[in-house]
């Protein structure tokens, strides 16, 4: 097998090359540190449908200008089971009386439950909206776009676009970082979560806030991956494993925990959605503090920009570096030549036109 042989030459090359800098400098303990931090907002958002999208309690809304007396107001809301509650009785949350028996009752002076057999009276659907309890959450997109009964479908159809998004970034990461850089595309990534999340935090419809929550995803997956990859092209082998392993699932893991905290302080979703953004632009100053891949530099012909990023970590870690470092690669001749790329080679990649059709054909079903 040549092309592998070829590459696993290429990777064995690049470790003599950069074997002097160590393993553990102050260059690699810097770029672990940052990059390992820059997985704490991927933390925050992943399953922040938890909060944003909770249900909280709710019932029929009654037109205020009704004139019914006390006892039909407290009666004009059925009685169904609650599972929940072991069987409790508890007002309906998706339907009413019909408000033009209840006024008829009303202005005859009849009491329910006495004079009328609550169960002969017809029920109608919340017509005028519904009233959500405000005792743990101020508000989700549950209550503000009134995502219940009829229209509680869009709860698990926002959620899925959120995962689409993921699947879709899960294609489209991979090429753009091969064509423009690992760095350009993970700080890139970054900025648009933010910008997307400052978008959707003035979303004035569901529809709206779907189609952005599936970029979010597509965003927030590309950085995520990008980073990783960034981590594992830079370090060295051991660390590369700490890295990959206890290093990103710790510091995601820590996004993880913040959000239930974070959501226990922000009670409106869109409060909740500004501190997301903001851990988005807290870690937009640490483009100037992380490198590019100096493999993927050397993969593109830019021999020198790699050897400036591997003469910079020399100096951090204070070890003179060799007069030439990638020696072998330069005298291999094989070394590709530097080319300018822009968004439309993303359309020559087989992956890229694969899952435009798929997800061409998942709109037409």
């Amino acid at each position: 097998m040549p092309g592998v042989t070829s590459e696993a030459s290429r990777n064995t090359d690049y470790e003599t090359a950069t074997s002097f800098l160590g393993e553990w400098g102050r260059f690699q303990q810097r770029v672990f540190i940052l990059l390992c931090l820059s997985f704490i907002p991927n933390g925050l958002t992943a399953l922040s449908m938890v909060f944003l999208a909770d249900t909280p309690g709710h019932r029929c809304i009654l037109p205020v200008h009704l004139d019914l007396s006390a006892a039909w107001w407290n009666s004009s809301i059925p009685l169904e089971e609650d599972s929940s509650r072991g069987g409790a009785l508890v007002p309906s949350k998706c339907s009413r009386y019909k408000l033009e028996h209840v006024l008829n009752y009303s202005e005859r002076g009849l009491l329910p439950g006495v004079d009328v057999n609550l169960s002969n009276v017809p029920k109608e659907g919340c017509l005028d909206g519904w009233a959500f309890d405000q005792s743990v959450y101020t508000s989700t997109i549950v209550s503000e776009w009134n995502l219940v009964c009829g229209e509680s479908w869009k709860k698990p159809l926002t959620s899925s676009m959120y995962f689409g998004g993921v699947l879709a970034g899960s294609f489209v990461s991979g090429q753009l970082s091969d064509r423009f850089g690992r760095k350009i595309v993970m700080f890139a990534t970054i900025a648009l979560q933010a910008v997307t999340t400052l978008i959707q935090i003035f979303c004035s419809s569901w529809i709206m806030f779907v189609i952005l929550y599936f970029l979010l995803g597509l965003e927030q997956i590309s950085n995520y991956l990008v980073a990783f990859v960034l981590g594992a092209e830079i370090l060295g082998p051991q660390v590369r494993t700490l890295f990959s392993t206890a290093g990103v699932c710790l510091f995601f893991a820590v996004g993880y925990m913040l959000l239930p905290l974070l959501a226990f302080f922000m009670r409106d979703w869109r409060l909740l959605q500004v501190s997301f953004m903001v851990a988005g632009c807290i870690c937009l100053p640490l483009f100037w503090f992380i490198p590019e891949s100096p493999r993927w530099l050397l993969s593109q012909g830019r021999i020198e920009e790699a050897e400036a990023i591997i003469r910079k970590a020399a100096k951090i870690n204070k070890i003179e570096p060799p007069a030439v470092i990638f020696r072998t690669l330069k005298n291999g001749g094989k070394t590709q030549e530097k080319r300018a790329h822009n968004i439309c080679d993303l359309l020559r990649s087989p992956n890229i036109r694969w899952l435009s059709v798929t997800l061409w054909l998942v709109w037409l079903v």
